[in-house]
């Protein structure tokens, strides 16, 4: 389901869409991405996780590579892998940017490596065992200091949220694009938790996210037989992948045969550079070394 959405928003067919990754695949091989990890090395995502249109893809890919693809990596890979974790960590300490984003990552993460530990014989895991027992150490101690973050209240004789005006405190709900979002700020004041309970918003974000044939399978009745959009936005969530949304994303040159962020562009020689232009979203990337 999940890939199949990649590529009809890449305006693909199924069979298309694959044939479109194995050529991808064939021509990164051949400019030496010949693994995941070989790629994950290559790419400079440290650098990406310090640009804040970019610090939300980098998360993603490295929590699906948590979910399926951990056992893949080299050991050069997987050093890289946990550091560009740790500085992750770390900026979220400092700048308490989005720690929820990371919580879940640290969870996946954790909770695979739980399975690989215990099944050790069974699965493959490239290194020494204690290793990864101390990796996993590392986690939990993240875990902890990250449920330990208190968000420091700032002083400010300006102008606050509570100062400004109705619509344009809804126009601000109505530009998240994740429901938990719109809770954590409807938490803030009693006119913010207000906004956020407006049946219009939910029925908006659910429209966003998913399709209407969606909607009919998991339709919530309130008893006097209103939509419950909000509960039916949380219920669709839980069987079909949210719309992903990012500031800059990779992409790639069928031309050039060459990866790039889509806000760094790269000086391709086409005629036409943006009809050879392809987005690459994280389930993409991953997709391109599962051949």
């Amino acid at each position: 389901m999940e890939k199949y959405s990649i590529m009809k928003s890449m305006n693909m067919h199924p069979k298309k869409g694959k044939r479109t990754i194995l050529e991808m695949t064939q021509i990164l091989k051949r400019h030496g991405y010949c693994t995941l990890g070989e790629a994950f090395n290559r790419l400079d995502f440290s650098s990406a996780i310090q640009d804040i249109r970019r610090f939300n893809y980098v998360v993603k890919l490295l929590q699906l590579i948590a979910k399926s693809q951990l056992t893949s990596l080299s050991g050069v890979a997987q050093k890289n892998y946990f550091n560009i974790l740790d500085k992750i960590v770390q900026k979220v300490l400092d700048d308490h940017h989005n720690p929820r984003l990371i919580k879940d990552l640290l969870q996946d993460l954790s909770s695979t490596l739980c399975i690989l530990i215990r099944g050790v014989g069974k699965s493959v895991l490239v290194g020494n065992i204690n290793i990864w027992i101390c990796r996993l150490e590392t986690i939990l101690a993240w875990q902890q200091q990250l449920q330990d973050l208190q968000m420091t209240k700032q002083v400010n004789n300006g102008l606050t949220l509570s100062d400004l005006p109705l619509h344009m405190l809804n126009n601000i709900l109505y530009r998240f694009s994740d429901g938990w979002d719109i809770i954590t700020l409807g938490q803030v004041t009693p006119t913010l938790y207000m906004l956020s309970e407006d049946r219009q918003l939910w029925k908006k974000l659910c429209q966003y996210h998913f399709a209407e044939k969606q909607f009919c399978r998991h339709l919530i009745l309130s008893e006097k037989g209103h939509i419950e959009w909000k509960l039916m936005y949380f219920a669709l969530r839980k069987h079909y992948p949210a719309k992903e949304q990012y500031g800059d994303t990779l992409h790639f040159c069928r031309h050039c045969s060459i990866l790039f962020w889509k806000d760094s562009g790269h000086p391709c020689t086409a005629a036409d550079p943006d009809s050879c232009f392809t987005p690459v979203s994280p389930q993409h990337f991953i997709d391109l070394f599962k051949f």
